[in-house]
Formats: C-alpha cells, sequence, structure tokens
C-alpha cells in the first residue's frame, strides 16, 4: 500500500522546511533509471498533499541557516511569475509553463478570471491544465537524437475554486524537485494567485499542492540536512 504524507504548513517557507525534513527522514531512497540525473539516487514521497494555510505571507522563500545553498529567493520568484504570464519560448526550451496558461488564443488565466466574473462564485468549471496528449511524446528526442536531453511538463493541473469568498489553488505536479523546484514553483503559483484573486475581487485563499514525484536528488541530500539540522 502506498504512503499519503499531509503536511500541513502555516506559509511557504514553513511547507518546505517541512516536506525537506519529512523526506530525508521517511522517503523511498532509490536509483532513477531514467530522468534527471539518470544513475543517481533519490528520495521520495509515495504521494504527498501540502496544505498551506497562509501562502501569500512574506518572504515566500526560505530563509537558511548561514553557509546553506538558497534554494531561491523572493526576487528570483517575482521573475517566475513572468515564466508564467508568458508564452515565449526560449531557445532550447522545450515548454514553458505559460504558454498553456497565458498562452494566444487560449490565455486560461484569464478566461478564469473573466468566468468568476460573469458567472458568479460557485462553480467548479475553472480548471487550467499543462500539457497535453503530445506531451508524453516529448521523451521521443533522446531516442531519436543521440545526446539529446527532453522533459515534458511536471507541472499539469491548476486547479482553482473561490470558497469562503476566497480564491483557493489545487496543484498536481507529476515529478517535482523539492529543494529548489518546491519554493519557486509555489511561490511564483502564490503571485499568479494573488494577481487573480485581485482581478476576480476577492481575497486570496490557501494553495494546496500534491505530487506522486516529490523528491529530493542526491546531491542536494548534504545541503538538505543541514538545512534542516539533521
Amino acid at each position: 500500500m502506498r504512503d499519503i504524507t499531509v503536511i500541513r504548513a502555516r506559509d511557504l517557507p514553513e511547507a518546505w522546511f517541512l516536506c525537506v525534513r519529512e523526506c530525508l527522514l521517511k522517503g523511498r531512497e532509490y536509483t532513477i533509471s531514467k530522468g534527471s540525473f539518470e544513475g543517481t539516487k533519490r528520495k521520495e514521497f509515495d504521494f504527498v498533499v501540502v496544505q498551506v494555510e497562509h501562502p501569500s505571507s512574506r518572504p515566500l522563500a526560505p530563509t537558511l541557516p548561514e553557509g546553506v545553498p538558497s534554494p531561491t529567493s523572493d526576487t528570483y520568484i517575482e521573475e517566475y511569475l513572468t515564466y508564467l504570464l508568458t508564452p515565449e519560448k526560449a531557445k532550447g526550451e522545450h515548454y514553458t509553463y505559460g504558454e498553456d496558461l497565458s498562452g494566444h488564443p487560449y490565455n486560461q488565466v484569464e478566461e478564469v478570471i473573466r468566468r468568476y466574473k460573469q458567472w458568479g462564485h460557485d462553480t467548479n468549471r475553472c480548471c487550467m491544465s499543462v500539457g497535453s496528449k503530445q506531451s508524453i511524446f516529448l521523451y521521443r528526442l533522446e531516442e531519436e537524437v543521440k545526446g539529446a536531453q527532453a522533459s515534458s511538463q511536471c507541472l499539469r493541473v491548476v486547479d482553482t475554486a473561490i470558497r469562503d469568498g476566497a480564491l483557493h489553488f489545487y496543484v498536481y505536479f507529476r515529478s517535482w524537485d523539492m529543494y529548489s523546484g518546491f519554493p519557486t514553483n509555489l511561490g511564483g503559483l502564490q503571485l499568479l494567485k494573488e494577481y487573480m484573486a485581485s482581478s476576480i475581487g476577492v481575497p486570496d485563499g490557501e494553495l494546496i499542492a500534491c505530487s506522486k514525484g516529490l523528491h529530493l536528488y542526491e546531491h542536494s541530500w548534504k545541503a538538505a540536512r543541514m538545512a534542516v539540522g539533521l
């Protein structure tokens, strides 16, 4: 039977520290047979649900002890928001989240805002998707071109709901780097949620994330242990 880990945190930094500590202590350790850092080890939750009650609290990025590599910063998180809101891809990028969330002619972010303002708050239709049925085929590049590296979207769903008058996000990651990806991704999504809540005219709410692949790579274990005092 798979273990389901539930992490409840007040803010985003606390969520990161709690996840890192729990994964170091109880995460499943295995060798990566295919994927990023193939042949090395990682620790991973079977399935995790992370509920953040007050994700708008600042700072968004965790503050680490002196000498421990910082996974992100509030400045970088603010820059990451642009990645979520613009569809352009840089050279060498196979995808961006922005091309799915905010691309033209299908800008899901603005459509969700429009629907809530036009339909009212009691609807379950405002779910934004990332990737498509073609995403799995991005990996074929590695099979067809020697030395090529490919990946598909890690973030797959940004679902929304307005409950008790506030806008909440429910997000799913198929695979998720805990050390640096987690705080940047959630920080950027939180800024996106704040933008959408302001545009709709409602308060900002909770951020709930889940994944069957939240992991710590072997090369980050030492820094992770230092960060949480293990």
